[in-house]
């Protein structure tokens, strides 16, 4: 009886453990997420990891760890930023009707980056226009009025990203990588 008792009090010691490593992931996680914004933002927004809620939040912003798996790259998004990135991700149609904003205060991780001009490149890293950002903001705008934005991000200042494809955004770069 004594040995069964020892075998229960192991294992549930064990998940105890586990449990206890899996929530000390997700806070790190949740962190990680939440440094993408300011506090004002990031404080009461839901945090996501790869399709998993891992904190929900009041105010309408989603905060995920990643923006690619394992990019390192935190990401807070409203509710129209993440409409584009769910079409984005399904490849199905957009149309920006009103403005959204994204923000991407920890800049692209070192595993991060795209074409700046193609969502869907084969091969990001070697794509002759690949971007990795500092710190910035993107706002989804409908496309009329980008007229006269550069999509050329060594010009400085605010340009376009994947600026002829349907999830067009401006990026603004708040400071240097």
């Amino acid at each position: 009886m004594n040995r069964i008792i020892g075998k229960s009090l192991l294992v549930a010691g064990l998940t105890l453990s586990t449990v206890l490593a899996h929530a000390e992931d997700n806070q790190a996680l949740i962190e990680l997420a939440r440094s993408a914004a300011p506090d004002s933002v990031s404080a009461e927004a839901t945090v996501m990891y790869r399709g998993e809620v891992l904190a929900e939040g009041s105010n309408g912003w989603v905060c995920m760890p990643e923006t690619l798996p394992d990019d390192n790259s935190p990401m807070c998004n409203d509710a129209v930023w993440m409409e584009m990135m769910q079409a984005v991700g399904a490849k199905a149609p957009f149309e920006a009707k009103q403005m959204g904003f994204s923000y991407m205060l920890q800049g692209d991780g070192e595993a991060g980056g795209v074409s700046n001009s193609d969502p869907y490149h084969a091969d990001r890293f070697n794509a002759e226009d690949f971007i990795r950002e500092g710190p910035h903001l993107m706002i989804i705008v409908p496309k009329a009025m980008m007229s006269g934005i550069t999509d050329d991000p060594a010009e400085g200042g605010p340009y376009i990203m994947w600026n002829n494809t349907p999830y067009a955004h401006v990026m603004v770069p708040i400071a240097d990588r």
